[in-house]
């Protein structure tokens, strides 16, 4: 279970956090006081939280049975994958137009450390810094309604997200794709971008497929 940090002052991120991470799992039942004794703080506090989580899709309430992690489908997953597509495409478009110098090297540090994890086969730092990347082509985009959608559709999908990384072969194609991308924006070159992430993301979503598929044949 992975280990979350608390934060008092927000406990919806802290509850956020921990759908992300995987400390409460897919179905699994949110009880109000359990949560506010974890959290250090009220039941109202918490109703509201889950509320907000409600909202973004990482949680579900169901009456007189309370709120539980809402399970996205494989078929969801594919669709919101499909999304992040036309609005990362659209966020990096405007990245090229707005970076500058001082982004071109922040994009290039993290792409560096990016393959620095493939030569050490550290796969979940790989995959950290793949969300740190696109994170900072968003920060630089300066889009803020694209980012906010993009941040509640991420927080849906994470669990799928690194079982694409591990597909025989995907890591490599990645980071090609993402120095693709990081060229591109550092050119300033819109256009090209635009398609560099839209076919990353297209990639993306086709390794998920494939992953999905073998997943379901080996259940067979």
């Amino acid at each position: 279970m992975a280990r979350i940090t608390k934060e008092k002052a927000d406990p919806t991120a802290t509850l956020r956090k921990a759908i992300e991470s995987g400390h409460f799992l897919p179905s699994q039942r949110l009880v109000e006081a359990e949560l506010a004794t974890w959290l250090n703080t009220n039941r109202s506090i918490v109703k509201l939280a889950l509320g907000k989580l409600e909202q973004e899709g990482l949680v579900v309430s169901e009456p007189n049975r309370g709120a539980r992690v809402r399970v996205i489908s494989e078929q969801e997953a594919l669709e919101i994958l499909q999304v992040r597509a036309s609005l990362e495409s659209l966020i990096a478009r405007q990245a090229a137009i707005k970076s500058t110098s001082t982004d071109h090297k922040r994009l290039r540090e993290i792409l560096q450390s990016l393959r620095s994890a493939i030569d050490k086969e550290d796969f979940t730092t790989y995959s950290s810094l793949n969300g740190q990347l696109h994170a900072e082509i968003r920060k630089i985009s300066a889009h803020a309604t694209a980012s906010r959608l993009l941040s509640t559709l991420n927080s849906q999908i994470v669990r799928y997200q690194f079982r694409t990384v591990l597909f025989p072969g995907r890591i490599h194609q990645s980071i090609r794709e993402h120095a693709e991308i990081v060229e591109a924006i550092c050119a300033r070159d819109a256009d090209r971008a635009e398609r560099a992430m839209r076919d990353h993301l297209a990639n993306v979503t086709d390794t998920l497929s494939k992953s999905l598929a073998a997943l379901a044949q080996h259940a067979v």
